[in-house]
């Protein structure tokens, strides 16, 4: 598969420092499971780059768009499926603190961004939002689709709709993966209506955990093609026409057994003795909050 150099997607510039050298081979194939949501290949990731002017982290050299999106769109994931408990608890704390920026949701119009099986979708049509998704793995839109809910195969340019049609736009987990992530913004900006919130939800890799962690950290890995810290990506929203109300650390609800299966990830013996002791205690189901402060969320409004 063919990797490109790319320019610093804040300002512009080629110029950077390696900040964690590669250690996938650059000319490898991809491999599908990798792009998984639920991927446990911590640690695996191409070069990762600081821009010496704006600070902003990035993959560089990093696939080309075309086998990206390809990615994407043949991704399958039933381990996703398997642990929706933590997923839909999850959404529905990132859901009230929307409602309080937002306002009550009375029919409005929301716009999930890289739906995936559509748990978003479905928690904020149950709370009174007109709810609908987009998600480029077919897998994951059939899934959506069986059960009864809005989501469209593609991207935020297959949207058929006229502009500012949407109250929200949110992104969950996805900004870090896309090729033009000022693009995304762009568009999204261009969707919603005048005073319409966006929710944007990724790592945060000036976080004191990434710091301490160093290549250590987790979330180096080859799905990830970027690395926002909280200064640059309301930096990005700004400059792409948003005014920033909001932004901090946002955890996420995991299963124990599932926890498990992450630190399998990171230490294979440790991983496979944590699940055993979930599941002989009865513990695997039980879902907790975590929190580390490496994952946050930044909620801006259309100027």
């Amino acid at each position: 598969m063919k990797t490109v150099y790319v320019y610093c997607a804040l300002c512009g510039r080629d110029d950077w420092s390696v900040r964690f050298p590669a250690t996938l081979n650059g000319s490898a194939s991809l491999d599908m499971r990798a792009f998984r949501c639920t991927s446990i290949g911590y640690g695996q990731h191409p070069q990762i780059v600081q821009c010496r002017y704006c600070g902003y982290v990035y993959a560089n050299p990093r696939w080309v768009t075309g086998d990206l999106l390809d990615a994407y769109q043949a991704v399958e994931d039933e381990t996703y499926v398997r642990e929706r408990q933590g997923r839909e608890l999850t959404f529905r704390r990132h859901l009230r603190s929307l409602h309080r920026l937002s306002g009550p949701p009375a029919g409005r119009r929301l716009l999930d961004v890289g739906a995936y099986i559509g748990v978003f979708v479905e928690v904020a049509r149950e709370s009174g939002w007109d709810a609908c998704g987009v998600e480029p793995s077919s897998w994951a839109v059939d899934v959506a689709r069986r059960r009864g809910l809005p989501v469209v195969q593609g991207t935020q340019e297959t949207i058929v709709a006229p502009p500012a049609s949407f109250d929200v736009i949110t992104m969950w987990d996805v900004i870090e993966h896309v090729a033009d992530p000022a693009a995304e913004m762009a568009r999204a900006r261009e969707l919603l209506k005048p005073g319409g919130l966006i929710a944007v939800h990724t790592m945060d890799v000036e976080s004191l955990f990434a710091r301490l962690m160093g290549r250590r950290w987790p979330w180096l890995m080859e799905m990830h093609v970027h690395y926002f810290s909280r200064r640059t990506l309301m930096q990005m929203l700004q400059k792409e026409g948003f005014e920033v109300v909001a932004c901090g650390p946002q955890g996420r609800y995991l299963r124990l057994g599932y926890l498990a299966s992450r630190l399998e990830g990171l230490n294979r013996t440790a991983g496979r003795w944590a699940w055993q002791l979930s599941e002989r205690l009865r513990l695997a189901q039980i879902a907790i909050p975590i929190n580390l402060g490496d994952l946050f969320t930044v909620f801006a409004r259309r100027i």
